[in-house]
């Protein structure tokens, strides 16, 4: 099958908006985990995150496991409120140059074609098919829209899943040539098992789809599909011609889990303020407030893109290379110095991002 070329320009904020225009953002991508998929490895005992290098991030975040953890402690916080939530495209795996569920959105247009040929001539179908990256770069909203609506909706969830559990086993990221699930960051890996090794029951809460990430969350990162918040879009129950059940995906949202949205959904599916929040943009702005702001002990972190030679640079904070994929503009750098997060410097932090580095 011939696949589309991608525009790397689509930024969060207008593929979101894009999707609740169309009332469809929940994107159940069923990643089939290949061979290669990334695994925490275990810490030991005197270094429970061996990837991280000896510096003020680091230590804030084994002082903050250690303070809230230990019952003598002022900070202590029982074991029922050791909440912890992170974003997940550019928190926990790679987001450049595209965030992989809309990858997947693209490259199944020519089977959306094959389906119905009569697509093949009109836009922006014929655009995508054409490969055209300049071409593409000028679709409109509208056309984001209906490209989301032919490849996400109108098919069963059972159906879907299938599908883009083959997507995910043949799809490689086109810089490293590797499935997107060996693209996970090692020392966030690290930090998930640290957490949940300290009674920290760990919640990915992502302006992505929502059944996207639930269907490979749990081989990949340990946590389980009820623990993953997202974007989420409607279903409709009905039977099929012998009486089986089965749910459809309805072009309908239901929460869109970006900006506010994730505080929002946070409320909605979890109802625990959190303890601790890692983030990595704009999008994650109003939950590392919302987690800051809590009383007792509370952690917010916040991820910096500033290595191009092991993954990416962007910002614009610090002068870095502007991005719409995953922004994060000096605006949000003066705000968590400001409200006392964590700065977390790939380039400095981490002393390796992949776990085949």
């Amino acid at each position: 099958m011939t696949r589309a070329r991608v525009n790397p320009e689509v930024s969060r904020r207008a593929l979101l908006a894009t999707m609740a225009t169309a009332s469809m953002a929940a994107v159940s991508i069923a990643p089939g985990l290949s061979s290669t998929a990334v695994i925490a490895q275990p810490a030991t005992a005197a270094d429970p995150l061996p990837s991280w290098t000896d510096g003020a991030a680091k230590r804030a975040i084994v002082d903050f496991v250690r303070t809230t953890t230990d019952t003598a402690h002022p900070s202590y916080v029982p074991p029922a409120e050791r909440i912890a939530t992170f974003d997940q495209d550019g928190t926990l795996w790679v987001e450049q140059p595209l965030y992989t569920q809309v990858v997947y959105c693209l490259e199944r247009v020519p089977a959306v074609v094959k389906a119905k040929p009569e697509l093949a001539k009109l836009e922006p179908f014929r655009t995508v098919l054409s490969g055209d990256r300049a071409a593409m770069a000028k679709l409109s909203l509208p056309d984001l829209h209906k490209i989301l609506a032919a490849t996400l909706t109108g098919m069963s969830v059972d159906d879907f899943k299938a599908e883009a559990t083959r997507w995910m086993e043949m799809a490689r990221h086109p810089r490293w040539n590797r499935p997107y699930t060996d693209l996970a960051y090692q020392p966030m890996l690290e930090v998930l098992k640290y957490l949940r090794d300290n009674g920290y029951k760990t919640f990915i809460v992502t302006g992505g789809g929502q059944d996207f990430v639930r269907t490979y969350a749990e081989r990949l990162y340990g946590i389980p599909p009820e623990q993953v918040v997202g974007t989420a879009g409607g279903t409709k129950f009905g039977y099929d011609k012998a009486g089986k059940p089965f749910l459809t995906r309805e072009p309908r949202i239901l929460l869109n889990d970006n900006n506010a949205g994730k505080v929002e959904g946070i409320q909605l599916m979890i109802g625990r303020r959190p303890v601790v929040a890692f983030g990595n943009s704009t999008g994650d702005r109003e939950m590392l407030e919302y987690t800051k702001a809590g009383g007792g002990a509370r952690l917010s972190l916040i991820v910096l893109h500033d290595d191009a030679g092991r993954e990416y640079a962007y910002g614009p904070a610090k002068g870095l290379p502007d991005s719409k994929v995953g922004t994060f503009p000096q605006t949000l750098l003066d705000a968590a110095t400001r409200q006392g997060w964590v700065v977390i410097s790939m380039k400095d932090d981490w002393r390796r991002v992949f776990a085949f580095d």
